[in-house]
């Protein structure tokens, strides 16, 4: 199929780019990556009245490193993370990550951001970002605003963006030397959304967990962080580490639900095997 008709722009610079998205109103779309929205135009799920295609726009495609972390723009495609070579903990985290987007087309062609704005329950990078308690910055006409991860996800593809926004930044804080992650998704098959994802994130000083991150993608109308099994976590030396312990925290503390392709008892089982993976990954790693 084809998509309905629509007003087509492709401006140079963002304040054009903002201002069309405030001229053509609540019915218009950014267009980044498109890997979502296309196929959802075609077969006309989505019916924008407009696209406002951003990828001409100087600026956006790039991401930097500074003291204080990551700052990664509107148009960075998943290839460039995954392919950014640095070993530094949160560059091989996103890196690693970057690697189970969707298939190679789709990594290349789509962002890192544009996944964050659709807001897809079981993708990675909003996964991602809750974990690491990002910061989106979003632009319109009337300036610029801050939105924290926690606050940004408002359930099943639904975020605080305003219809005149564009998300252009995320930022998301260096992680210590000493950090130790672990990722695991199982999907049906390969480059399929997730039916579970789970990351691990721990701080480890004198062979103890100074601090522990656990969240899941696929469980719930947004990614999720696992507060129970973060709790247990925490202050545990890692030889005592209790895995079934955890594995049972984290299947008492969601509540997954259930459609076609997966029950709610069998997301729970799959969380605990996979955080189980996860953190055994995270402290195999040094």
């Amino acid at each position: 199929m084809k998509p309905p008709p629509f007003v087509y722009h492709a401006p140079t610079d963002l304040a054009e780019a903002l201002a069309l998205l405030a001229e053509e109103g609540e019915d218009a779309k950014v267009l980044a990556g498109g890997q979502s929205l296309v196929p959802a135009m075609n077969f006309r799920l989505a019916r924008p009245s407009a696209l406002v295609d951003i990828n001409r726009v100087a600026g956006l495609d790039t991401f930097s490193y500074d003291g204080h972390g990551l700052t990664v723009g509107a148009t960075v495609r998943h290839a460039q993370l995954e392919h950014d070579g640095r070993t530094e903990p949160l560059a091989a985290l996103l890196s690693a990550v970057a690697g189970w987007v969707g298939h190679l087309p789709i990594r290349v062609r789509g962002t890192v951001l544009g996944s964050i704005a659709h807001a897809d329950p079981a993708a990675e990078w909003p996964l991602v970002t809750r974990v690491l308690g990002g910061e989106l910055a979003a632009d319109s006409i009337r300036g610029r605003r801050h939105i924290a991860a926690d606050d940004f996800f408002a359930g099943f593809f639904t975020t605080a963006l305003e219809p005149d926004e564009i998300l252009t930044e995320l930022r998301l804080t260096r992680l210590p030397p000493d950090t130790r992650w672990g990722f695991r998704e199982f999907s049906r098959r390969a480059g399929d959304f997730a039916l579970v994802a789970a990351l691990v994130v721990l701080e480890v000083r004198d062979r103890t967990i100074a601090r522990a991150r656990v969240g899941f993608a696929g469980v719930a109308a947004t990614p999720v962080r696992a507060s129970g099994a973060e709790r247990l976590l925490t202050g545990t030396v890692i030889e005592e580490l209790d895995m079934a312990a955890v594995e049972e925290a984290v299947a008492s503390e969601l509540e997954p639900g259930a459609d076609a392709h997966a029950s709610a008892s069998y997301r729970r089982r799959l969380a605990g095997g996979l955080v189980g993976g996860a953190l055994a990954d995270a402290l195999a790693s040094s």
